[in-house]
Order: C-alpha cells, then sequence, then structure tokens
C-alpha cells in the first residue's frame, strides 16, 4: 500500500475526478489501479472563491516496487505506515501473573475510559471509580440545572461519566506527537462504539453531545463484557500511601462512603476540576506543582458572519459544514490573547461544579446546526500571577468564579456585555442582533471587574486586532459571557518520563488533563492509552 499526500481537486469534484487524479500523480492505467482509501481529507479556503479539496490516500497498485522506483523524487509518495495497534509487551504477563489484583482508574472522562478499555483488552480487569452518575442520569442532571438552576455538585458538566468532553463540541484533533499513532486507535475505538466513519478522515473531526452519550456507554459495556467493573457515585476521599525511601508506594484507597480499596496501581484520570481530589493529593504529600493555563469569557457572534468570513460564496456547502476560526492576539502588556475551544454552530453552556461559583463552557451537537458560534476568548496566565502554593491557581479560579457568581446576580444566570461596550469599558443594558445561548439566562453588566485588570485591558484590546483577521468579527453587539476560567488544570501532578508513575509516589500513574498531561478529547484519550501500557508493565515485573 502507498500513501500519496497532497491530492488537490474542486470543492465539487466528482469521484471519477479523483479517481483520474490518483492515475495521473501515479502515471499509471486503471488496470494497474487496485483501489485506494481516503486516509486524510482537509480543505484550502485562503482564495474563497476557489476552495480546494486536499487528499492523502492510500492506494494499492499492481506493481509498488515499480512505482515508487519511477517516481522516487515525489515527496508525497512513500509506502503506507502501519498504523495498527499492538498492545505493550508484558500485557499477557501482568494478566497472568496478577489475577488477584486489580488496577483501579478513577475517572471516566476520555483519559479513564481508554485507560480502562486497553487495560481490559489485555485481560486486566480494571476497576473503575467514577465520583458522578452514569452519562444518561448525568445528562439529566445537567439540563436540570440548565432550566432550573439546580446545582448538583458531583453530577453536573465537570463530573459524570464521559467527563467534561461530553458536554462539548467533541473535538478529536490535537497537535501533540503520535508516533505509535495511538490517535488512530481512539478513532477507530469510537467508531466501533457508534460514531461516524467521517471521522477517521476528515481534517477535524467532531461527534458532538448526544453521538458521545451513545458512545460512552457502548464502550462502557465493552469494557464490562471484558471483565472491566465500574462503579458510579463512588468518590475517593483519600490515598493510602506506604512512606519509602526516595518514594511512597500507593496501597489503596477510600472512598467517601468509608470502603477502602486495597490496590497497587491506580490511573488518576481525574480530570481539571477534582479541585478536592487535588487538595487531598497534595495534603498526603504527592509532588505537585502550579502550572500555566488561562481566562476569559465565551464570546458568541452569528455563525452566518463566520460562514461568509471563511467560505465566501461557498459557505453553506455540506462538505464544509460551519465554519471554525483560530485567533491569536499578542497586546501591548506582553500577554497573549487567542480563541479556545470554538464551537460552530454551538451553544454557551453552564458548566459549574460547585455552589456559589459561576464557570462557562461551549458546546455544539454534531449537526452544528445552532444560530450562533462561540469560542472562548482568555488570557494566558503563569503562576507568576497566583505565586506562592502549588494549588494558588485553583485559588483564583475560586475568585473570579465568586465574582462572576455576584455579577449575574447570584442565582447562576450569566454576567454578559456586548463586545463594543466592554471594549469602550461601560456597562450594557440591551441585546442586539446576536441572542445568547447560555441558559438559564445572561444578565447585562459590564465585565470590566470580573478578571484580572492585566487580562481585560488585553482583551480590549484583541478584539478590534482581530478584525483585522476576521473581517467582521468586531461586531459591536456580539454578545460576551463570563467566566471561561476551566481552559485547562491549573496544577500538574509530575510524573517521571521512563514508567510515567508520580515523582514521589510509586503505582499512581497521573494521566490526561487534571494531571496536567492532556488538552482535550483526543489527546487525553492518547494519554490514557500511554498510561495504560505503563500499568501493564509496571504490574508485569511487581
Amino acid at each position: 500500500m502507498l500513501r500519496l499526500n497532497e491530492v488537490k481537486l474542486p470543492l465539487d469534484h466528482d469521484e471519477a475526478a479523483l479517481t483520474g487524479a490518483v492515475l495521473a500523480r501515479l502515471g499509471i492505467g486503471a488496470d494497474a489501479l487496485l483501489g485506494y482509501t481516503v486516509f486524510k481529507r482537509s480543505y484550502d479556503a485562503r482564495k474563497r472563491s476557489a476552495i480546494v479539496l486536499i487528499y492523502s490516500l492510500d492506494v494499492a497498485v499492481a506493481d509498488e516496487a515499480a512505482v515508487l522506483a519511477r517516481l522516487g523524487h515525489d515527496a508525497h509518495l512513500a509506502p503506507a505506515p502501519d498504523t495498527s495497534y499492538r498492545f505493550v509487551a508484558g500485557g499477557a504477563q501482568a494478566a497472568g501473573a496478577s489475577r488477584a489484583e486489580r488496577p483501579v482508574v478513577i475517572g471516566t472522562g476520555p483519559c479513564g475510559l481508554f485507560a480502562a478499555l486497553i487495560l481490559a483488552q489485555m485481560g486486566l480487569r480494571p476497576l473503575i471509580l467514577e465520583r458522578g452518575k452514569q452519562v444518561r442520569e448525568r445528562t439529566v442532571d445537567t439540563f436540570g440545572f440548565w432550566r432550573k438552576r439546580e446545582l448538583n455538585p458531583e453530577s453536573n458538566v465537570q463530573f459524570g461519566e464521559g467527563g467534561a468532553g461530553t458536554f462539548s463540541d467533541g473535538k478529536l484533533y490535537s497537535q501533540i506527537k503520535d508516533p505509535k499513532h495511538y490517535g488512530r486507535k481512539v478513532l477507530t475505538e469510537f467508531v466501533k462504539a457508534g460514531a461516524p466513519e467521517e471521522i477517521m478522515y476528515v481534517s477535524k473531526p467532531h461527534i458532538g453531545t448526544f453521538r458521545l452519550v451513545k458512545m460512552v456507554e457502548q464502550m462502557r459495556a465493552n469494557i464490562e463484557a471484558m471483565g472491566g467493573e465500574y462503579r458510579f457515585e463512588s468518590k475517593v476521599v483519600d490515598i493510602d500511601i506506604a512512606p519509602g525511601e526516595g518514594a511512597g508506594q500507593v496501597r489503596g484507597l477510600t472512598l467517601a462512603g468509608g470502603e477502602h480499596i486495597a490496590t497497587r496501581h491506580v490511573v488518576l484520570a481525574i480530570g481539571h476540576s477534582a479541585r478536592d481530589t487535588f487538595e487531598m493529593l497534595h495534603a498526603r504529600g504527592v509532588y505537585i506543582e502550579a502550572k500555566p493555563f488561562s481566562i476569559g469569557f465565551r464570546v458568541e457572534h452569528p455563525q452566518s458572519l463566520i460562514d461568509n468570513c471563511r467560505f465566501g460564496p461557498s459557505a453553506g456547502h455540506p462538505i464544509l459544514g460551519a465554519a471554525d476560526y483560530k485567533l491569536v492576539h499578542h497586546a501591548a502588556n506582553g500577554r497573549s490573547v487567542y480563541s479556545f475551544c470554538m464551537c460552530p454552530g454551538g451553544t454557551v453552556v453552564a458548566a459549574a461544579s460547585e455552589p456559589g461559583r459561576l464557570v462557562t463552557n461551549g458546546m455544539s451537537q454534531y449537526s452544528r446546526n445552532e444560530r450562533n458560534a462561540n469560542s472562548a476568548i482568555v488570557v494566558g496566565i503563569t503562576p507568576l500571577d497566583y505565586p506562592g502554593h502549588p494549588l494558588a491557581g485553583i485559588a483564583l479560579q475560586r475568585e473570579l468564579e465568586e465574582r462572576a457568581f455576584a455579577l449575574g446576580g447570584g442565582n447562576y444566570d450569566a454576567p454578559g456585555q456586548l463586545v463594543g461596550d466592554f471594549v469602550a469599558g461601560r456597562a450594557s443594558t440591551a441585546f442586539g442582533s446576536v441572542t445568547p445561548s447560555y441558559k438559564p439566562a445572561v444578565h447585562l453588566t459590564d465585565l470590566g471587574p470580573a478578571l484580572p485588570e492585566y487580562a481585560t485591558a488585553a482583551l480590549r484590546e484583541a478584539f478590534p486586532a482581530f478584525n483585522k483577521q476576521i473581517k467582521g468579527y468586531y461586531q459591536a453587539d456580539a454578545v460576551l459571557t463570563g467566566v471561561e476560567t476551566r481552559t485547562s488544570s491549573p496544577i500538574r501532578i509530575k510524573r517521571r518520563d521512563d514508567d510515567l508513575q508520580s515523582l514521589n509516589t510509586r503505582g499512581l500513574f497521573p494521566a490526561g488533563e487534571g494531571a496536567g498531561y492532556a488538552g482535550g478529547i483526543l489527546s487525553a484519550a492518547v494519554d490514557g492509552i500511554k498510561v495504560a501500557e505503563a500499568v501493564a508493565l509496571a504490574m508485569a515485573s511487581a
């Protein structure tokens, strides 16, 4: 099989044109072409009047060696890499030697889900602990909060089966280095669980909330069929660490109900909002350090504006779908302002997990057909902005979320402001052409006090500057909703590079977003695979 890259065709080409392009690039007749599949399809929209589709294809030909010899100068032609997943050496040995001990996975977000899946596929019968509820019950609680302002601190956008990514755009792409093609394994398992097959080849695959719910349930069923065991509403409140020279050793976990679970191998996939668990780990001496994250607001524009700006006359084309964007501005005060978690045709959602604190996030369904586009526009901050303690970033998040709660009226309505008024420094009193999507409601006010002054100044500078990148983006009556504080974990639970165990706690495998090693569904799932392999190796050598 050959990998043929950079095959470019017009947006509205037919299948015959793609076949013809393959034959022409390879210089072969139709009888020598045995078949091909699309490995990746992207588009180039820099010329909006002539958008081009770009293909990477896996091609089977009658005489592969001859084609390679003749076209060896073509940098876009090579033998197709093997992207199949192979279980880490030692997995079977660990399963055979450790029937009495089960690895424990804490958390059922993308990282915990794939750690559990790989451990189950290797025969290690993982025990999976989740503080929240099963995904359908969690969905009921979450939608209930949006409608009735009744927050369940253990069952919401942040906590419950599927993790925070369940209520998101369901993006499945990342810029991580992936030499072992773990990302391909993730996509393959998602398709098996019910995701559309197009996620295997489109350049920016996404799924959306409702499809993710069904997939998470199917993957849970698969894990249980292989010997895994799920326990929901099972919050870990303590960790038993035996002291040792240089590093302690995990011996077990204690649940909120008092049950003690003996184990020497724990995957810590708790997500970026498990603040009480971070505090417990720090109190038990697990090494934690502060890390950078970002703060800001959600902004909503008409999706039609973004479509027209990005795609011109091709806006609305079914292959292109709803347009996204990516923006960056370097402010005069040295701060970087950028778009994050852009949700085409989506909604802004209430993402609080603690009473008296307000957080926003963005969500889309697979169709991406809601009226507005939204994204977080955030300012990067570092531990220099919250010095003195490894958990100081959490304290800052809580302070900002409490401000937002008060600015919104103290009832989980979100504080909001029109972009033009925010830049001018005046409170908003009425909505314009953009109707906000946040539920329960948006309370218009002045968002200036919602963030530190340096962040407010950088954001006020950024919005007019963004208009140079997307004409019309600086729309005076576009709506800002505050606040966005959960862009990533404010801490890193450091681990060793060689065996992925905590720096000072053997048997504890920090993983995913919560530990500071991922940022999004795909990267978190890939990290779950890596950590599961490390657990298998550790169990095999124990």
